[in-house]
């Protein structure tokens, strides 16, 4: 018996120690987030997103996010690299299939759907479905994680590389390792260039003009905040923070040059994560287990509004997260706000 328990203890002893000489998938920094903002105010939980219709239930599979054509079909990109269309009968059908990760989608003013897919980098789909590819690197470095456009009038497409290091798939690796791996950049459709804006960014996610398009806005996902890039005037060329330790994580954000933002926030924020982000160690061991282990996020649906000032002005809960949760993206369009998700199985409308 004693010898079974000492080659037991031998044994669990040799996998720990593999586990931990084992590399890492990550290399984590340290970082000390500010304490979560309480819920009240204009923050107040409510239920108002629950009374969202729900279109297309069990028929998407992770409609990230939405775009609306001129004869008011919704489409929406795919975790299976399809771009699926809703017609008005509730009919899903194929209009695209991208061969890789479609996330932000918007039309251009000759109707073409401009798409940012994780793996193929920006595109554009004309009415007939055929795809173009625009651009997959610039300053001489791939996009690794194309992620989320808003088109100026020009015709500019302002978009993010999420992290230049991580795919779609190792998206918690960039939450982990705190870096700055994400960067902003302008295609100029006139000379098929791209130009880099801006650089060490924080997971690089949503973007959004303002009414007047002076700037733009750039969600910084893991840092829990948006930051404002100026296009015009006086402060053209420099960057701030816009507003600052949000309750959640700050997805897609968009706007109709009316002086109003909607956020969709992935979830609120998750106090062991938050907890964990000091210790550098602890996080490049996590890295090294299945995801399975990992702290999980809330089923939680949240949606805020922005005015131009960065003040909050309204926000929508679903605190169950059975109705609609992971909200990763919304749209106004016609009087309601389309919510889309990473990972649910349907469309959110919601009536202002």
């Amino acid at each position: 018996m004693k010898r079974m328990v000492l080659g037991l203890v031998v044994i669990i002893a040799s996998l720990m120690s593999y586990f931990f000489v084992q590399s890492t998938p990550v290399d984590s920094i340290a970082y000390t987030p500010p304490p979560a903002p309480s819920l009240n105010g204009v923050m107040t939980p409510n239920t108002l997103l629950q009374k969202a219709i729900l279109l297309g239930k069990g028929k998407f599979d992770g409609p990230e996010d939405t775009a609306i054509d001129s004869k008011g079909r919704i489409y929406a990109g795919t975790q299976d690299g399809k771009i699926v269309r809703l017609l008005q009968d509730g009919t899903l059908e194929t209009f695209a299939e991208t061969q890789g990760r479609p996330l932000g989608i918007q039309f251009d003013d000759k109707q073409n759907l401009i798409v940012c897919d994780a793996y193929r980098g920006l595109l554009s789909i004309d009415l007939k479905g055929n795809i173009k590819i625009l651009s997959t690197s610039a300053e001489g470095t791939p996009f690794q994680f194309t992620d989320a456009l808003d088109i100026a009038t020009d015709g500019s497409i302002y978009f993010t590389d999420a992290s230049y290091k991580y795919a779609q798939s190792e998206y918690l690796y960039d939450l982990l390792e705190s870096r700055p791996n994400g960067r902003f950049m302008k295609y100029n459709p006139a000379t098929g260039k791209t130009t880099v804006l801006l650089k060490d960014l924080y997971f690089a996610n949503g973007v959004a003009l303002s009414q007047n398009e002076d700037f733009v806005l750039i969600n910084e996902t893991y840092r829990y905040r948006i930051t404002r890039y100026w296009l015009k005037g006086i402060d053209k060329g420099n960057k701030e923070i816009f507003i600052d330790n949000l309750p959640g994580f700050p997805d897609n954000i968009s706007s109709n040059r009316n002086g109003r933002f909607w956020v969709a926030l992935f979830t609120i924020r998750n106090p062991i994560a938050d907890a964990l982000h000091p210790f550098p160690f602890l996080k490049d061991q996590m890295s090294k287990l299945p995801k399975i282990f990992w702290p999980k996020p809330k089923p939680y649906g949240l949606v805020i509004a922005l005015d131009e000032q960065g003040n909050i002005t309204q926000s929508l809960h679903d605190p169950t997260g059975k109705h609609l949760k992971e909200v990763t993206s919304v749209r106004e369009y016609s009087g309601y706000l389309y919510l889309g998700s990473l990972h649910n199985d349907r469309i959110g409308k919601y009536r202002l």
